[in-house]
């Protein structure tokens, strides 16, 4: 029978020394894609684009931007 324990293996600890800031800041504002698996067991791949920092400033998350959009459509639609 194992063991349960609390304690992290040595693979998984960090050497918060040896890290290097802001390593991948510049792939992820240029964007980045994440494949999904459905409950059919088909994948599904969404590409994040990143907020540029004047946009984020007035619509910081995706339901804000989301929900200017829809206003614009229905201002259009008008």
């Amino acid at each position: 029978m194992n063991k349960v324990t609390n304690e992290m293996k040595d693979e998984y600890k960090l050497d918060p020394q040896k890290g290097v800031r802001g390593k991948y800041h510049k792939a992820f504002r240029q964007g980045y894609s994440v494949k999904i698996r459905k409950t059919n067991g088909e994948f599904e791949q969404q590409y994040f684009a990143s907020i540029e920092s004047d946009v984020h400033e007035y619509y910081p998350n995706s339901d804000s931007i989301k929900k200017a959009l829809r206003n614009l459509i229905r201002k259009e639609r008008a």
